[in-house]
């Protein structure tokens, strides 16, 4: 549920002052608190006619100073080949395309092109696939009913001595705004290792007996069911 209300626009950053809404509504343990901020000014059933006028002022500043749609390159000629004396078989393809009229002119470089290509973008396909799969093992565990000790940061202005016993915090949303960057996790292992930490850390600070221990402890077992071989 918290990935389509996060569709419709609800956060899990609450702004709204806590005075405003405490008490007033019902708050369950395991449930998780979503905002969705409708904005005074803005008339929502007229986003469609704003955006078209936006698109339209920007591409009107964008003709004022672009050339694209004035400089027009006649076609190559029948059997036009390039120079590529003293490239590489590797660079041939960015070669070529940088060897027709109005590409350079254009702004384009023979980096940008070898970045377009090949192996860059086998690269950056196996960077998504990790990226993707380490969301949805995230989003896994958001969803698990024992979850909701660890989907946000443990607030410090109420639990005062945390940081004290925790020098190490982590949660589930930090996590996944660590996915989303793309730089940070390199691997599965390197996911797990902040998941278990996060474990570890409720584990300490919290009593045995506590429900935020037995969360911990359903999680853990949670884990090696993902992560069989670790």
């Amino acid at each position: 549920a918290i990935g389509y209300f996060k569709k419709q626009g609800f956060t899990k950053s609450i702004s709204m002052p806590k005075g405003r809404f405490q008490g007033l509504i019902k708050d369950y343990d395991g449930g998780t608190m979503m905002e969705c901020y409708v904005h005074p000014s803005i008339d929502f059933t007229r986003v469609p006619e704003m955006i078209k006028a936006q698109r339209n002022f920007i591409m009107e500043r964008i003709r004022l100073v672009a050339k694209s749609h004035k400089v027009v390159y006649p076609p190559l000629p029948k059997g036009w080949t390039p120079n590529l004396d003293g490239v590489s078989r590797a660079n041939e393809a960015a070669a070529r395309a940088m060897a027709i009229p109005g590409v350079a002119e254009a702004g384009w470089t023979m980096a940008d092109l070898l970045s377009s290509t090949g192996g860059a973008k086998d690269a950056d396909r196996q960077k998504n696939y990790i990226k993707s799969e380490l969301l949805s093992i995230v989003r896994r565990t958001e969803e698990q009913q024992f979850a909701w000790p660890f989907r946000e940061p443990v607030d410090t202005t109420e639990v005062l001595d945390y940081l004290e016993i925790v020098k190490d915090p982590i949660d589930l949303s930090t996590i996944e705004k660590r996915i989303r960057r793309g730089d940070w996790y390199k691997s599965k292992q390197m996911l797990y290792a902040d998941l278990m930490r996060m474990v570890n850390n409720c584990k300490l600070y919290n009593d045995s007996s506590s429900p935020y221990y037995e969360c911990a402890v359903q999680l853990e077992k949670f884990l090696g069911t993902i992560f069989p071989d670790m």
